[in-house]
C-alpha cells in the first residue's frame, strides 16, 4: 500500500562569495524582523492587553521598510521576512495552546542560522535551484536523487556552527509499505557496534579514537582565545572543534538512516563487557579498609561499618 507524504531532502552546497554574502544579510534581516515583531507583540499585550496577529505584523513590516534606518530590509528577498513572521505566529499559537513556552528573542551567536523560501522565492529549473536576489544556481552536492518528477514546495537554507552550508528541499513523495519479514534482535556495544540475532556483526568505525589528537589540539588552541572575541569566532581551530564532534556523533548504518551515538557511553559499555568476560558477572570492585588494610567488596564494607559512627570534622 502506497502513502503520499511530504519529505525533506537535505544536501550540502558550496555558495560563491556573493551568494554567501547575500545569505548572511538575509540571516541578519530575518533575525531583526523576528525580534522586532516579537517585541511589538509583547509590548502590545503588556501595555494594552491587545493581541497582535500575523497580518498586523506584516503591516508593520511594510512600515519598517519605509524607515530610513531600516531601508536595508529592501535589499533582501521579502519571502524569508514574511516566513519568519509566520513562524512567530505559530510559536504564539503553540504558547497559547500550552504546547510550548513563550517565544524568545533570537541571538546572533546562539540562534540557528536559517531562512525559509516558498515557491515565489526561488526558481527550480532543470534540476537547478536559484534563490531570489541571486543570478547563479546553488552548487549543490546531490548525494541522493530526488523522487522522480518532484518539485520543491519549500526550500530551507541553513549554516551550522562549523560554517557548513545546507539546503533542505520539501517535496512530495510516495512511500511504498514494505512487507513484514520478521523480527531481528539488536545488541549494541561490546566488541562490535551492533550484533544482530542472525549472527551478523557491524564493526565499530571508532572515529573518535582516530581524530582524538586533532580534536584535543584544536580545543587547546580554542581555549587560548577570549570568549566572544572576533579572533575566536573566525579561527580555523574553532571551526574544527565545532565540526568534529558533530561528525563523530552521526553515523550511517546499512539501513541508510543517520543515527546519533554517544561515544563515551559506548566506551563505558565496552569496558563493562570486558570486565564481565574477564572476571565474571558477580565480581564487585575491591575496597581497602584504612583501619585494617584488608580488601573487601562494597557490600562487606557497608556491613562492617554499619554500626560505627562517623567522625565529625
Amino acid at each position: 500500500m502506497a502513502r503520499a507524504v511530504k519529505r525533506a531532502f537535505r544536501f550540502r552546497f558550496y555558495p560563491t562569495d556573493a551568494q554567501a554574502a547575500e545569505l548572511a544579510r538575509t540571516f541578519g534581516c530575518v533575525r531583526l524582523v523576528y525580534n522586532m515583531a516579537l517585541a511589538a507583540r509583547t509590548e502590545a499585550w503588556t501595555l494594552r492587553q491587545e493581541r497582535v496577529n500575523y497580518h498586523a505584523t506584516s503591516a508593520m513590516l511594510t512600515t519598517w521598510k519605509k524607515a530610513d534606518n531600516l531601508a536595508f530590509l529592501n535589499e533582501v528577498s521579502s519571502v524569508p521576512l514574511q516566513q519568519t513572521l509566520r513562524h512567530l505566529q505559530v510559536a504564539f499559537t503553540n504558547f497559547f495552546a500550552k504546547r510550548a513556552r513563550y517565544p524568545s528573542f533570537k541571538s546572533k551567536k546562539k540562534s540557528r542560522r536559517s531562512v525559509e523560501y516558498t515557491t515565489s522565492g526561488f526558481r527550480w529549473r532543470d534540476g537547478q535551484l536559484t534563490l531570489a536576489k541571486m543570478t547563479e544556481p546553488l552548487d549543490i552536492v546531490w548525494s541522493r536523487p530526488l523522487p522522480e518528477g518532484a518539485r520543491p514546495s519549500t526550500v530551507t537554507v541553513s549554516q551550522d556552527p562549523a560554517g557548513r552550508w545546507f539546503v533542505s528541499l520539501l517535496c512530495d513523495d510516495v512511500i511504498e509499505q514494505a512487507p513484514a519479514l520478521g523480527m531481528v534482535g539488536v545488541d549494541a556495544g561490546l566488541d562490535s557496534l551492533l550484533t544482530l540475532s542472525t549472527g551478523e556483526k557491524i564493526v565499530n568505525p571508532r572515529y573518535e579514537r582516530r581524530d582524538r589528537s586533532a580534536l584535543a589540539k584544536a580545543q587547546r588552541e580554542l581555549a587560548r582565545k577570549a570568549k566572544g572575541s572576533h579572533n575566536r569566532a573566525c579561527s580555523a581551530c574553532g571551526a574544527l572543534a565545532e565540526r568534529m564532534p558533530l561528525n563523530m556523533r552521526s553515523w550511517t548504518c546499512r539501513c541508510g538512516q543517520t543515527h546519533d551515538r554517544d561515544v563515551n557511553a559506548a566506551r563505558n559499555i565496552l569496558a563493562e563487557g570486558l570486565s564481565v568476560i574477564a572476571c565474571g558477572g558477580g565480581v564487585r570492585p575491591q575496597r581497602t579498609d584504612v583501619r585494617t588494610g584488608r580488601s573487601s567488596t562494597k557490600q562487606e564494607t557497608q556491613r562492617t561499618t554499619a554500626g560505627i559512627p562517623r567522625l565529625q570534622a
